[in-house]
């Protein structure tokens, strides 16, 4: 069964470091045999389709291929449109009512729990606030993230120790779930 997935690469293009084109990352992953293959931005987002059928094996086979190619180490995360979409559609933030740069998603790459996050004093830092989801955490910045002081206690290593880690705005969110459907 064919299956359409995002793959989501963790801190490419950043700041000139990391450069990571689409068009070869498009082609890299045509390459490994995957069909309908579409980026977006310039970020680090693709969709494909694939028969594999074991998101964290193509994980692990692009991160591969992305070392090899491009010389250098990239986190990884592959997840299908079933799981985006069920991301978006649990967010408990008022989503329609925010502003896209208000809201974030962290995928990580494998179940969170409360513990992880008891060290951070949530309410010293409202109107911030973050929510637990399925290996996802859920981020209101009033002011952006770029100003969010909660989301660097939640970037510290104590927090994301073990896991990979990687945030989306909401627009980026939703548009996985598009692309995903298609």
């Amino acid at each position: 069964m064919t299956t359409t997935y995002a793959a989501l690469l963790r801190g490419i293009n950043v700041g000139g470091a990391r450069k990571v084109p689409m068009a070869e990352l498009r082609t890299l992953l045509e390459g490994l045999g995957h069909g309908g293959v579409r980026t977006y931005l310039q970020s680090g987002q693709a969709v494909f389709t694939s028969d594999h059928g074991d998101a964290e094996a193509l994980a692990a086979e692009l991160t591969g291929a992305i070392e090899k190619h491009f010389g250098f180490f990239v986190d990884v995360l592959v997840r299908d449109h079933a799981y985006l979409a069920a991301i978006a559609d649990n967010c408990p933030f008022p989503a329609s009512e925010l502003e896209a740069k208000q809201l974030h998603v962290t995928y990580f790459s494998a179940p969170v729990d409360a513990d992880r996050f008891a060290a951070v004093d949530q309410p010293a830092f409202l109107p911030e606030e973050f929510r637990l989801g399925d290996r996802a955490l859920y981020l209101y910045t009033p002011d952006g993230l770029g100003r969010s002081k909660l989301s660097e206690q939640l970037a510290k290593p104590r927090v994301t120790k073990g896991l990979i880690a990687t945030t989306r705005n909401w627009n980026t969110v939703v548009k996985l779930v598009e692309m995903t459907a298609e």
